[in-house]
C-alpha cells in the first residue's frame, strides 16, 4: 500500500477516534475538561453538546475530502478534492496550534498529538494526491 493511502487511513482512523470523542461530550459524558479550553469541567452545557455533534459531522466530512483525495472513496469528487484537501490541511494547522496554547493540561495532552496526526497525514494526502493521478 502505498504512502497517501496509509496517511489518508491514518488519517480517518484518528477522526473516528476524534469523532467518538465529541459523540461522547454530547451524549453527556463528563469529560468537559478535555475540550474548549476545559472551561466545562464535566457534562457540557446543552447547547455545546450540539456543537459537539456538529463538530463530529465535520470531522467525519474532513475525513471524506481525505479519503476522496487519496482514490479511496467518492470517486467523482476526485477534482474537488485536489482543492479541498488544503482547506483540511488548514483546519488541522490551526487545530493543532489551538491545541498547543490551550490552558487545559489535558486537553493538550490528548488533542495536540491528534492534530499533530491529523496535520502530517493530511499533508501527505495533498501533497501526493491520488493513485488516479500517480499512473
Amino acid at each position: 500500500m502505498d504512502s497517501r493511502r496509509v496517511a489518508a487511513l491514518l488519517y480517518a482512523t484518528v477522526s473516528a477516534f476524534a469523532v467518538a470523542f465529541q459523540i461522547a461530550l454530547a451524549s453527556g459524558v463528563p469529560w468537559g475538561e478535555y475540550a474548549m479550553g476545559g472551561a466545562f469541567p464535566g457534562q457540557l452545557p446543552p447547547a455545546l453538546r450540539i456543537a459537539a455533534l456538529i463538530q463530529a459531522l465535520l470531522l467525519v466530512g474532513l475525513a471524506a475530502v481525505v479519503m476522496a483525495r487519496a482514490g479511496l472513496i467518492l470517486k467523482g469528487w476526485s477534482r474537488v478534492a485536489r482543492w479541498l484537501v488544503w482547506v483540511v490541511v488548514s483546519f488541522a494547522a490551526v487545530s493543532l496550534v489551538v491545541n498547543l496554547i490551550t490552558p487545559s493540561a489535558g486537553e493538550r495532552a490528548i488533542w495536540a498529538p491528534v492534530a499533530l496526526l491529523l496535520l502530517l497525514s493530511s499533508t501527505i494526502v495533498a501533497v501526493k494526491g491520488s493513485s488516479k493521478e500517480r499512473t
